[in-house]
């Protein structure tokens, strides 16, 4: 399989930087999957986890949103926030929860209240869900 260049940057961080055969995005429009030779686009990413294959390897990243750009240089996610999908426990679950309800109590507009509110919706999803690590 070709694979392609793939970087995941918070702003603490990079947390990866190596060739991908395949990437599994949270966009805000739904999780899609990057290839080598994909369309080049951006997208806004809401909270979810990112995974990484190469091989037989496979990697697993939450983030907490951000922006994901494919150009014919591979695959770019800016995440506001990323920590491996190994350190999301509950605890850290119930601190994004958190972060996002805080989000929702400081929101001024009905749209910036619609974002944390589905925020919201969609960490819990992840709680209840289960995130699956490799």
């Amino acid at each position: 399989m070709a694979s392609f260049a793939f970087e995941l940057v918070s702003p603490e961080r990079l947390l990866i930087s190596e060739q991908a055969d395949e990437v599994t995005v949270p966009g805000v429009e739904g999780e899609f999957t990057v290839l080598a030779n994909h369309a080049p686009f951006i997208t806004v990413l809401r909270p979810g986890v990112v995974t990484i294959k190469t091989g037989s390897s496979v990697q697993s990243f939450y983030v907490r949103g951000g922006f994901a750009e494919v150009n014919a240089d591979g695959l770019t996610i800016l995440a506001d926030f990323a920590l491996p999908a190994a350190e999301l426990d509950s605890e850290a679950l119930a601190r994004e929860i958190a972060v996002a309800e805080a989000a929702l109590g400081h929101a001024t507009s009905d749209e910036t209240r619609a974002k944390a509110a589905q925020n919201i919706a969609w960490i819990k999803d992840i709680r209840a869900a289960g995130v699956t690590v490799h």
